[in-house]
Parts: structure tokens; C-alpha cells; sequence
């Protein structure tokens, strides 16, 4: 089972897009994957398409708006929340603050440390296209 929509990856780290790159293309990930520096790039192009995203992979600590804000952001618009579109921060820097923030007062699917092992981060990324491949939730 496949779901076609594009992974949206909201990362500042130019370094890091590369190696998430890689490591879809690794995995055989055959979503189309779209990267954004900012969360204001991202909301408008959520905004704006007409393609129903598989899924947005989005950093915690990004400038001038964290992954925590853009999320509040994504669940206030009417239009967005109706898309059902699953959330996962990715980040390198966990922070316990931020993952209650995250699930006690936003509607994510998801919490992931990105590893500095690139073998054990192309394993989760593994794990969290596979689970939404698989997973039953609301669609268009």
C-alpha cells in the first residue's frame, strides 16, 4: 500500500536536507519530498496546493518561528485542521518542555530524535513512512 501525496519537510539546516534526501532516496521513498527553510514557505504552500501532503516532517527549533508555533498555526486554520494531514517533529534537539508542549496541547503523531547515526535515522524515517503507508486516517 502507497499513499501519493508529497512528504513536506520543514528544515533550516541545508546539511540536513541533504541527508534526509538520501535517505528517502535509500529507502525507495518514492513521495515526492518538498523542503522548506521557514514555516511561513510551508503554511503557504499547505495554503495553496491542491495536493493532499502524506505527511509533514517538520524541525522543532527553526527561525523566526519555531516547529511548536507553525503547528499551533496549522491547527487554528479551519481549512488545514479539515486536511488531516499527519504531523511528526523531527529534531535533533529534544527538549522535554517541547514534547509536552506538543502532545498535551497540539494535535502531532509524532515525537523523533534525529540521530547523528545515519544508519539508525534512515530506521526511523523507515518506521514512520511505513506506519502511515498503513495507517487509517481521514482522507480526501
Amino acid at each position: 500500500m502507497s499513499r501519493a501525496g508529497p512528504i513536506l519537510i520543514i528544515e533550516d539546516d541545508k546539511d540536513d536536507q541533504e541527508i534526509l534526501q538520501e535517505a528517502f532516496t535509500e529507502l525507495d521513498v518514492r513521495n515526492k519530498l518538498v523542503f522548506f527553510d521557514t514555516t511561513k514557505q510551508a503554511f503557504d504552500f499547505l495554503k495553496t496546493t491542491s495536493e493532499k501532503p502524506f505527511l509533514i516532517l517538520s524541525d522543532v527549533n527553526l527561525p523566526q518561528q519555531t516547529g511548536v508555533e507553525f503547528k499551533r498555526e496549522v491547527d487554528r486554520d479551519p481549512q488545514l485542521r479539515k486536511k488531516s494531514i499527519p504531523f511528526v517533529f523531527f529534531s535533533t534537539s529534544i527538549e522535554k518542555h517541547a514534547v509536552d508542549t506538543a502532545y498535551k496541547e497540539l494535535t502531532i503523531q509524532g515525537f523523533f530524535q534525529k540521530s547523528n547515526n545515519y544508519q539508525e535515522l534512515k530506521n526511523v524515517l523507515s518506521l514512520i513512512v511505513e506506519y502511515w503507508k498503513v495507517c487509517q486516517h481521514p482522507t480526501p
